[in-house]
């Protein structure tokens, strides 16, 4: 029995598997996955600033600088509390450090002075009447009749504005002697000069002037001041006529042989002209006797001065002794 039982015992037989790899881990393709989803997110990140406008991301900045707090419940800062410590350190109501960046981005704009508002005047001014200057030269240059009248056309940039002036020619007179009624020729100038001042923002000086040789009997009836003034007038109604404004006119006056402009030989046909003063700001101001600059655009200068002090009562006169 002893002998069937050693039969009986099964044979085992190991078998080992010479060469050939371990199986590897699959740790590795979760990190490669993980790196390839963070890098997605970051080119995706990069795409989106690059498409953004830059004032979304400011606002987007904004967002995240500001504190939740605030965001939720609104104030200047999360310091903005009433500090409980009587004593020492800083007071939280101070807000400092956790102001919304975007806010600093954009200054106060600065307040001008006055004189820097006058700079500022003049320059938009001076501007203006070079433009004007060359327009009207363009202007005679490309208009065969008045380019025919060229040499009585005078323009000049003074202190006061542009000056035009259209003199007298010893054959070519702007008036008969002694009228007051524009000749054909004079009345086209007029009108194309009108035509190029009506979209002008400055007023205008109108005056009339004669030479020194006495009109009639002088002082003691109709003068040179009369003529000069009728003349005048009678070029107004030329410029109002090709849609000149009335309110762009500031003055319009006769000055007679008061400002020659050929003080050496005053009879001479120079003398008699029309004058077109496109004025400045500041000339006007000084002419009308108004403010350059107007009162709702004037800087407050008071802000910030401390009012002057007012007494209590104030004593009166005592009365005279009668």
């Amino acid at each position: 029995m002893a002998g069937d039982a050693k039969k009986l015992q099964p044979i085992i037989v190991k078998r080992i598997k010479k060469g050939g790899h371990a199986a590897h881990g699959g740790a590795w393709k979760i990190a490669y996955a993980d790196f390839v989803t963070a890098m997605m997110a970051f080119f995706l990140l990069m795409w989106l600033l690059g498409s953004t406008a830059k004032g979304d991301l400011q606002g987007i900045a904004a967002h995240f600088t500001m504190p939740l707090k605030v965001a939720l419940m609104g104030g200047d800062g999360s310091g903005n509390a009433t500090s409980i410590l009587t004593g020492g350190g800083k007071d939280l109501s101070k807000s400092s450090g956790n102001e919304s960046k975007a806010n600093n981005t954009i200054p106060a704009p600065r307040k001008m002075t006055v004189e820097q508002m006058k700079a500022e005047i003049a320059k938009q001014d001076a501007a203006r009447i070079a433009n004007l200057q060359q327009k009207i030269e363009d202007l005679i240059s490309k208009n065969p009749k008045l380019a025919e009248f060229g040499s009585q056309i005078k323009m000049e940039i003074t202190p006061d504005g542009l000056q035009i002036q259209i003199v007298d020619e010893q054959n070519r007179p702007m008036f008969d002697s002694g009228s007051a009624i524009v000749k054909p020729y004079m009345r086209e100038i007029l009108r194309e000069i009108g035509n190029a001042l009506t979209g002008v923002e400055n007023r205008i000086s109108l005056s009339g002037h004669t030479d020194a040789s006495p009109y009639g009997n002088g002082s003691q009836g109709y003068s040179n001041w009369e003529l000069s003034a009728d003349r005048a007038n009678a070029s107004r109604r030329e410029l109002a006529a090709a849609g000149l404004p009335d309110d762009k006119l500031a003055r319009v006056v006769g000055m007679a042989s008061s400002t020659l402009m050929d003080e050496q030989f005053p009879t001479k046909p120079i003398n008699r002209r029309i004058t077109i003063l496109v004025l400045t700001r500041e000339a006007e101001s000084r002419l009308m006797g108004k403010p350059e600059i107007p009162k709702n655009m004037m800087p407050d200068e008071s802000e910030g001065a401390a009012a002057p002090e007012t007494p209590a009562t104030i004593a009166k006169p005592a009365a005279p002794a009668r």
